[in-house]
Formats: C-alpha cells, structure tokens, sequence
C-alpha cells in the first residue's frame, strides 16, 4: 500500500488486530497495520506459541524489557508478545472483563460513554461462548471462550476451589457474569489447547485478503508524524514515513508513550532532556503494573496429582488456574508448577496478586535511539495500601494451604515454611519474591480534558486502570 492511507494501526496486538480487523470492512477505507513482530497466517504460528501451555514468549517473541520493582534494588521481566496478536499471543489466555465496578471509577474522573452498560455490547460482540446467560455474554464473536468444568481440573485445583469455598469465598458461576465475587476455575479462549490470540481470531484468511487492508511485519515505528497540532502518520525506526489521515497507536502499554515521548508529546520535564526531543505537549505517563508474588509452594503428596486423566493440561501449564476474587481488588491464583521441580514429581503454588494497585509507575526513555528498551520504574507496593493488601493476600493464601480439603493433596509447606508465623517474616518474602502480573496499564490513558495544561493537572486527571 503506496502513498496516503485512511488509517495506520502501530501495533498488531489485542486492540491493533480488532481495529483493523473492524475498520477495514470498509472496503472504502484504506487500513495499514505495522507489527513490529512477524505477522504469521492464522494457522501457522509457531508450536510455543499456539500451545496455550507456554507463556511468556519464546523464540524471541518478547521484547526483553525489564522493570525495576522499587524495592531493594530488583528488576523483574515486563514481558510483552513481540508478534501479530501482541500479548494476547503468548499470555496465559485467561479471558476476564473487567467488572462493572471499574468502569464506574472511569465516569467519575469524567470519562463519558465508557460505563459498562455502554461497553457491554461490544463485549459481548467480541466473543463466542456457550456460557452463561444470554444479558452478559455473546454468542456468535469471533473470540471464543470457554469455561473449565470440575472434571476437567486436576485434584489441587479442585481442592483449592473447594477450600476457599469453605473459608466464605462464593462460588461463581461466571466471572464474565453479573458478580465477580468469589471463587471459580478461569474462562479461556483456548480450544483443544491452542490458544487462540487475536491475530486468529480477528485477522483471519477472510480478513487479510481484503484488498483495503495491508499488515506489514518486521516494522517497528520510531515516532508521529506531524502536520501542526494534527497526527498526520508516522515514521518508522529506519526513518521511512507512513502516511495517513488518521494514526492509532496500539504498541503497548511500554510501546506506545515511548513512542509518543519521542514525538515530544510526553511529561515535560523529561522531554526538556537534550538527549530526548523538543516538548510538543505534556502528558501523563504514569501507569500501573499488579504486583504478584508466587509465595507458598506446597510439596504434593507422591500420587496426588497422578489421578489426573492422561494429557491433562493443567499438570503442567501455569494457567491452569483457579482464582479466589475478594470483593476489594485482590486475587489469588493457583498455578500447577512442571513436573521435576521436586522429589514428588511437581510443586503447587499459591500466588497472590494486587490488580488494582494504589501505587504508579512511570515509563521514560534511556536515549532518543528508537530501538533503546524503555525505563521502566514500576514502583511496587509504593504505598502502605498496597503493602497490608499483599500481606492480607499471603495470610489467606497460607490458610488455604493448610485447610483440610488442600492437605488433602498438598502434603507439607515449603516456603515460607512453617517457622513463619507473624507480618515481619511474610514482608521479607514479598520483598525478594516480587514479580509483576504482566498487565501493565494506563500509561496512556484517555484525556479527561481536550488539552492539559501541565503534566501536573494531566496526571491528576487520568484514570488509574
């Protein structure tokens, strides 16, 4: 696609691959997607990454960046997919909306038309599932997704639903549902172990031979073009321009402020840096990252998880997860570790994560080069908020490991181990075991305003998640 386009997607990932997918059946739209990453046929992609049992992309479809904790000098991987389908390619595939609740914290910071009744039909357009009831769930999508039953479920998974059960955690008939409250197995879009990321589900053969639509891979852009105070395309890391009447960027929650930081849109301060570009405008860049901590790792009892059928996926996966939602933002997930890891032949873990954090990070540059990795500064548990959560998080984690129903499959605790009884103890463990939940956000979030006068007033505006 030569010349001026009507539009051009920077980023093939969740929200890149729906967008051109829906605005191209315009036929009289002129649609350019750039992915960074290889842009495989729908049926091609590589065994790592169609296996819904393999997280964190392999083969080099990671970016690599990593992220500072804020706490003790640590770095932690800030995993994003590197191919078309984005994230949505090598994540755990757990198909979660976000709960009414959220979308009301939105429209309180004055983000109009985003309330969950007004998302809920697209929603329910995106999917197919034979689940739940006809009011929240869609029947006819591209994306499918689908509900474990209890027989499909190894003996600790089930143990672990049945002991939250017991400790006063409702069962949930479907997280995608009227309540989230609760305890339940995960809803994926996985069929027959493959997962199904977006770039399948969304741009499939129908899809990419539509003559109005170009994906072009192995692009990775540099910054926005600008005609004044209009977008007017982009360039690209080799400096080639790209065109258009409209830009979207949907690189990722590291990929995309990076790239408008270094457009001059971005905080003030930092774009004031000589070794960055000259300020166009502040904004905020402030975003947040879920801290989680895989904690108490459990020894099975030899012949526990051996009663599983043959070929039970959720032996070895680490999203075969069952996950206790407390009506505040915490939850814990319990993922089954790969077999060898001890004497018994595997390793349960129970993990806890905050996804709603009180505190922010930041996302900046390392130089003007547009192939530097970002700086990212996540910040975590920067607030004693955060802190007594994750700790109240640990608390229930291990109670639920040392319920009769868990003892059941789970014969000893091994770390923290039993010696570790008061708040001090459980602090140090957080601190050293700290990961993030790898669903970075808000480092672009939407504009209250129509222009912001100082980075200060923009970041007080935006939403937090």
């Amino acid at each position: 696609m030569t010349g001026e386009v009507d539009v051009v997607i920077v980023g093939g990932g969740p929200a890149g691959a729906v967008l051109a997918s829906r605005l191209s059946e315009d036929d009289s739209r002129r649609v350019l997607l750039l992915e960074a990453g290889e842009a495989y046929r729908p049926n091609l992609y590589l065994p790592d990454l169609a296996n819904a049992d393999v997280t964190g992309g392999p083969g080099g479809h990671d970016w690599g960046d990593t992220g500072a904790t804020g706490l003790a000098g640590c770095s932690v991987s800030a995993l994003r997919g590197k191919a078309l389908g984005g994230s949505s390619a090598v994540n755990a595939a757990v198909a979660i909306r976000a709960r009414a609740a959220d979308f009301a914290k939105w429209r309180r910071r004055g983000i109009d038309g985003w309330t969950f009744d007004d998302v809920l039909p697209a929603f329910k357009a995106i999917e197919n599932t034979p689940d739940g009831g006809d009011h929240f769930r869609g029947r006819t999508g591209p994306l499918p997704v689908r509900a474990r039953r209890t027989d499909e479920l190894t003996p600790s998974l089930n143990a672990f639903v049945d002991t939250a059960a017991n400790l006063g955690f409702g069962r949930v008939a479907d997280f995608n549902g009227a309540s989230q409250a609760g305890v339940a197995p995960y809803a994926l879009n996985v069929i027959s172990g493959r997962r199904i990321n977006t770039g399948i589900a969304f741009l499939g053969d129908d899809v990419r031979t539509r003559p109005n639509l170009t994906i072009t891979p192995h692009v990775e852009v540099d910054r926005v073009l600008f005609d004044g105070d209009r977008a007017a395309g982009v360039v690209d890391a080799a400096g080639t321009p790209y065109r258009a009447r409209q830009v979207i960027l949907s690189a990722g929650a590291y990929g995309s402020p990076a790239i408008l930081i270094r457009s001059g849109v971005g905080p003030a301060a930092h774009l004031r840096d000589p070794r960055h570009t000259a300020a166009r405008r502040p904004a905020s860049r402030r975003g947040t990252a879920g801290p989680s901590l895989l904690l108490q790792h459990l020894r099975p009892h030899a012949r526990g998880e051996q009663h599983a059928p043959r070929g039970r996926r959720d032996l070895v996966g680490p999203i075969a997860g069952r996950r206790a939602r407390r009506p505040r933002p915490a939850r814990l997930r319990h993922p089954s570790v790969r077999p060898g890891a001890e004497p018994t032949g595997g390793a349960i873990v129970l993990a806890v994560a905050l996804t709603q954090p009180a505190s922010t990070g930041r996302v900046r540059l390392a130089d003007r080069d547009p192939r530097s990795a970002p700086i990212i500064q996540y910040n975590l548990l920067g607030t004693p908020r955060d802190m007594r959560r994750m700790i109240e998080g640990v608390h229930i984690a291990r109670r639920i490991g040392r319920e009769p129903a868990f003892r059941a499959v789970a014969e000893t605790e091994m770390l923290p181990g039993p010696a570790v009884t008061d708040d001090t103890a459980p602090r140090h463990a957080i601190i050293e075991q700290l990961d993030v939940y790898h669903h970075a956000t808000s480092t672009v979030a939407m504009a209250v305003k129509a222009a912001a006068s100082s980075t200060r007033s923009a970041e007080s505006t935006a939403p937090k998640r």
